[in-house]
């Protein structure tokens, strides 16, 4: 219970503390559960859809819940989003690039990004909405947060850390393959939930392990590409994981429903 509250602590602003002293391992550790954190994420989501659609217009809905998906976060891997192509627009050597990314002040560079990601989630699950079922398109918003926490893990998992301290370092070098077992059991569970809740409406479950094998690709030239430009992966590089493999996740699921 300890590392499950942890992984809401860091993930979310849900009030929610840990008020035993704990070590850097078990903060680590604590990424096991981070498809979990995402799943209550996309229950939130569902929910508030549920109450929304009955009010306002489905793309106008949308925007909503990406409003809250943001928010439940804080802006947190937005911000690493931002920060992270700040870092890669930046000129000079690693040591130069690690600093804009630390740097609190957010670039034009890292704005842009934050706009054509969000607008991109936007266009996306308008996409989805023309092309599914209410009850598909809901699932899939569900198991949207799920997915991109599990490639935090799998990043965490085969990175390696740029940074000598920092909450990256600790999750980075505490995510171990128990970790990772643990976070893929809950991605392949709250898949096969989701077909058995749908009757089927949106294809049997393989379909979800094309998302599946798109993200563990996307993390391993993440980290491949954090390492050439950073010299490892950080905590900012971890929320630009997850914001873009939302991106990814959704792309994924539409090329399903137009072609398979």
């Amino acid at each position: 219970m300890k590392k499950i509250l942890l992984a809401f602590q860091f993930l979310t602003i849900i009030p929610v503390k840990e008020t035993k002293e704990v070590s850097e391992k078990e903060i680590g550790e604590a990424s096991a559960f981070f498809p979990l954190v995402g799943a209550v994420q996309g229950l939130l989501l569902v929910g508030a859809g549920i109450v929304l659609i009955n009010v306002f217009p489905l793309e106008l809905t949308n925007g909503i819940l990406l409003l809250l998906l943001v928010l439940s976060s804080g802006g947190f891997h937005l911000d690493g989003l931002a920060d992270t192509f700040d870092a890669i627009a930046s000129k000079g050597d690693r040591e130069k690039k690690l600093s804009v990314m630390k740097d609190s002040a957010i670039g034009p560079v890292g704005v842009i990004a934050i706009v054509l990601t969000i607008l991109l989630k936007f266009l996306a699950l308008n996409s989805l909405s023309l092309n599914s079922s209410l009850v598909t398109h809901y699932l899939l918003l569900f198991l949207m947060p799920v997915f991109s926490k599990w490639a935090m893990v799998s990043s965490s998992f085969y990175g390696k850390s740029a940074r000598q301290d920092g909450l990256g370092k600790i999750f980075i070098e505490n995510t171990k393959g128990k970790e990772f077992r643990i976070a893929t059991a809950f991605v392949i569970l709250f898949s096969l939930l989701a077909v058995l809740i749908s009757l089927k409406i949106i294809g049997p479950i393989f379909h979800f392990l094309l998302p599946l094998l798109t993200l563990y690709i996307f993390s391993l030239l993440s980290n491949g590409f954090c390492n050439r430009m950073f010299g490892g992966m950080t905590g900012d590089t971890l929320g630009a994981v997850s914001e873009m493999s939302e991106i990814l996740f959704l792309l994924v699921m539409i090329c399903i429903q137009r072609f398979i």
